[in-house]
């Protein structure tokens, strides 16, 4: 079992940077790989980025890519992500989300392989 609970949400100006946290519970958090999605008002839940269980791989959707920085610290159970050049197309509420896997560099993309979420932190990018 994992609860995931993010922070670091807000208000930013176009152009500017966030970055957001995602607290894991429990020992296992080294078991799981990690991935961030985001949901818009009126729009499916859709990937952003995602993180192995080691941190040794990465992946970003292409309108994260060369802006966003997913990153991990398994010492503090906890899953980061950066985000630089903020376009008000940003703007979502960022979820965390953690699957447990026994492969140390795979990483997922799909929101239904992930079993646990976090209730979601708000991003406003204001134009």
């Amino acid at each position: 079992q994992v609860q995931l609970v993010e922070s670091g949400g807000g208000l930013v100006q176009a152009g500017g940077s966030l970055s957001v946290s995602c607290a894991a519970s429990g020992r296992t958090f080294s078991n799981v790989a990690m991935g961030w999605f985001r949901q818009a008002p009126g729009k499916e839940r859709e990937f952003v980025a995602a993180i192995s269980r080691s941190g040794s791989a990465t992946y970003y959707a292409d309108s994260a890519k060369g802006r966003f920085t997913i990153s991990r610290d398994n010492a503090k159970n906890t899953v980061y992500l950066q985000m630089n050049s903020l376009r008000p197309e940003d703007t979502a509420v960022y979820f965390c989300a953690a699957r447990f896997t026994d492969y140390y560099g795979n990483v997922y993309t799909g929101p239904t392989g992930y079993s646990y979420w976090g209730q979601g932190t708000q991003v406003t990018v204001s134009s």
